[in-house]
């Protein structure tokens, strides 16, 4: 799935730029996808990217592992999967992972992202989809909500085993 998309909403990308594109992660994005998502978290994680490459970057129709790009720079990455009756939920999209580079955001990139893998889903007969996200993440969950999304009927729980 290829797919080009332009930044519509919020801070619009430069004139002159490369158009931005959404379109399967591939193994040479894999050290732009790893810097992105370093920079966010604090932890480089080299295999666990080249796992989620692996299992998602070509993961048949079910399975998404997108990059937002423009030129050859990779602006940012969404994944996510459909999964089917979890937790006795007809089967949604689940986005699992979203990352922007700083100096990128308010630019439309994780919109186009998510409008990108909605699709996908959207193809697949799924209507819902939904993610998780730690309460202290704000950046996050302003993004997710300013996309329409809101409170799931699910209520995550843990326990501590170790």
């Amino acid at each position: 799935m290829h797919q080009v998309m332009s930044a519509t909403r919020g801070r619009r990308r430069k004139a002159g730029g490369a158009p931005l594109r959404v379109r399967r992660a591939a193994p040479a994005d894999l050290a732009q996808v790893i810097d992105i998502d370093q920079r966010a978290t604090g932890l480089a994680k080299p295999q666990y990217w080249a796992g989620i490459l692996r299992r998602y970057g070509r993961g048949g129709a079910r399975r998404r592992f997108l990059v937002a790009e423009s030129g050859a720079r990779i602006l940012g990455y969404i994944v996510g999967e459909v999964r089917d009756w979890e937790f006795g939920s007809p089967p949604c999209g689940w986005i699992f992972g979203i990352g922007v580079r700083p100096e990128e955001r308010e630019a439309g990139v994780a919109s186009a992202m998510l409008a990108a893998i909605a699709a996908a889903f959207r193809r697949l007969g799924v209507t819902t989809v939904r993610t998780l996200i730690a309460r202290d993440n704000r950046l996050v969950l302003s993004f997710f909500r300013s996309q329409g999304m809101m409170a799931a009927p699910v209520i995550p729980l843990e326990k501590e085993i170790g």
